[in-house]
């Protein structure tokens, strides 16, 4: 399928994929004429961005299945033991697609591992090398079924994201391991579903631990493919909670507190986001507030937040109470297969177990504009950033407790809204720092992404933000090259980003690919073949695509992008 080039890197071209188009501008249109005005207002002006705006009113946004406890096992009786294994692939296949044409966003396993061999043993399917033949064959169908297809929405592939490495048994073991064996060998045009590996102390994290060589194949993996990322379940932020309770769905939201008594992230998701553009709230405040020292500046700083905040919580409520407003039978997919932490019949009683997100972007040049620096570049500085994502953090907490709805603050992904909010903003400001140039903000709180520091100072930077994130974050290390082979080097980073509070770790580096030859490195022209036709695979915000289709915004950033 041709790759398209517009606001989400993940389509392909197709008639059903431009008819949806249409009807979603329209829909998205008709939403914001019907909207108070000041909130149609703030997101056409670009103060924020309400996300999936299509979706409004109607579904929810991301989801981790508790697949286990109503799991359709007497579908199963009477197959033959290779006819439940084959059955049971095309299960999932039809789940996901069922599943992701009900929701707008990312769906996830909290354990494939254990969950697919917890299936299997109530399937009473044996553990044997036939069976396990069949079960590498399966699951290297199922990676390249998720890579290559695109029918979301008529164009779009399905965010889904299997969590790995806590396998408790030695078939769980197998599975993890194929996983990721069957992903690297399904070669580098293969760069789907999103593999999480979670790194628990005493589990995998250590030699001596039952599934480090497990930890280990999964770094030789991301040494060559970007893949598994991380989940750090020994960090400062998600130490307290029981390392299987934890998931990563999409391209990075975290799902963990629940005001309603159902912990951790299996059967629970996000309800809905909306991201504010701290930069355009950075630029009013110095326009406004020219002369006056800089403890003024921040105090008017934050009242303005709280402005756009108030509001954007008022249509995060509004959202949800439409959303809980559905009839149950507008959900067949979630009825049927019932995946969420409770049975699912009215959606009040189902969506407040889901979590509703603050977001930001633009954390750095928010502080560069009103400090004259960088925030990682002095102390004073990057204290100002610190104290503001806390003071964000509290109303997000005070809000939780107030409405009694489980809101959180995310570190938003911006692969739209990064090159969005930038092209309104340069059309009203002349700030004092160049922060329009490179044609981009930068994602959440991300140090940017030309700062040139180590991949060590980096970390060290960013991660006390991810215990202030607690609707999701990540931290990326920029490499000029595959690691090929260098699992210590990877397991070091990995190390020093738990032990300075990061949550989530990607590696980065560039991927070109030679569409003749299949030969890949970083290169214009193949070294091999001579061949100009390149792919290149580039990460976006949080999951692999070809770079080709990147937003604007983000052509711009993958350009800017230097080596930690």
């Amino acid at each position: 399928m041709r790759q398209l080039s517009n606001d989400n890197a993940a389509n392909r071209a197709s008639f059903v994929g431009s008819v949806y188009n249409v009807g979603e501008k329209t829909v998205k249109d008709k939403l914001l004429d019907s909207f108070p005005s000041e909130w149609s207002r703030f997101h056409r002006q670009g103060y924020i961005h309400i996300h999936d705006l299509d979706a409004y009113g109607k579904t929810y946004n991301c989801l981790t299945f508790d697949v286990l406890p109503r799991f359709p096992y007497r579908d199963f009786i009477g197959l033959s033991e290779t006819a439940k294994v084959i059955r049971l692939f095309g299960y999932f296949k039809t789940m996901f697609a069922d599943m992701g044409n009900e929701q707008s966003g990312g769906m996830a396993f909290a354990n494939f591992d254990n969950e697919f061999d917890e299936i299997l043993r109530r399937l009473e399917v044996t553990d044997n090398s036939a069976m396990r033949e069949l079960i590498s064959s399966c699951i290297g169908d199922f990676i390249v079924w998720c890579n290559n297809t695109h029918t979301r929405m008529g164009q779009t592939s399905y965010y889904i994201t299997l969590n790995i490495g806590l396998a408790c048994n030695d078939r769980a073991r197998f599975i993890a391991y194929t996983v990721i064996d069957e992903f690297e060998k399904a070669g580098d045009t293969v760069y789907k579903p999103n593999i999480v590996f979670k790194v628990s102390d005493g589990v995998n994290r250590k030699e001596g631990d039952r599934n480090f060589d497990l930890f280990q194949k999964a770094l030789l993996c991301t040494a060559k493919k970007m893949i598994p990322t991380y989940l750090l379940c020994d960090c400062e932020e998600d130490k307290a909670i029981p390392a299987e309770k934890l998931s990563v769905m999409g391209c990075r939201t975290r799902v963990v507190d629940d005001l309603f008594g159902c912990q951790g992230a299996t059967g629970r998701g996000n309800i809905a986001n909306i991201s504010i553009n701290l930069p355009r709230l950075a630029l009013e405040t110095e326009k406004n507030c020219k002369g006056m020292e800089l403890a003024d500046k921040l105090i008017s700083f934050r009242h303005r937040w709280l402005e756009i905040a108030k509001t954007a919580t008022e249509i995060l409520v509004d959202r949800y109470n439409k959303t809980l407003g559905r009839a149950a039978d507008e959900f067949p997919a979630n009825t049927s297969r019932q995946m969420w932490c409770v049975p699912f019949g009215e959606p009040s009683d189902v969506f407040k177990h889901g979590t509703l997100s603050i977001g930001f972007i633009g954390l750095s040049e928010a502080v560069e504009v009103l400090t004259g620096s960088r925030f990682y570049s002095s102390a004073e500085s990057y204290q100002v950033a610190l104290d503001f994502v806390e003071f964000m953090r509290s109303y997000c907490d005070e809000q939780r407790e107030k409405l009694r709805l489980n809101f959180s603050l995310l570190a938003t992904s911006g692969e739209l809204i990064s090159g969005r909010f930038i092209d309104i903003d340069k059309n009203l400001f002349e700030p004092g720092c160049d922060i329009f140039t490179k044609g981009f903000y930068t994602n959440s709180f991300h140090v940017n992404v030309d700062s040139g520091i180590s991949a060590r100072e980096k970390l060290h930077k960013e991660g006390p933000f991810h215990i202030l994130c607690n609707g999701g974050s990540i931290s990326y290390i920029e490499l000029n090259e595959a690691p090929i082979g260098n699992d210590e080097g990877l397991m070091e980073l990995v190390e020093e980003s738990i032990k300075v509070g990061v949550r989530y770790l990607g590696i980065n580096f560039p991927k070109d690919i030679c569409n003749n030859c299949s030969a890949s490195g970083v290169f214009d022209i193949c070294p091999v073949c001579g061949s100009k036709d390149i792919t290149r695979i580039r990460r976006v915000s949080g999951y692999l695509e070809v770079l080709d289709g990147f937003t604007r915004g983000k052509k711009f950033e993958v350009k800017a992008r230097s080596t930690n």
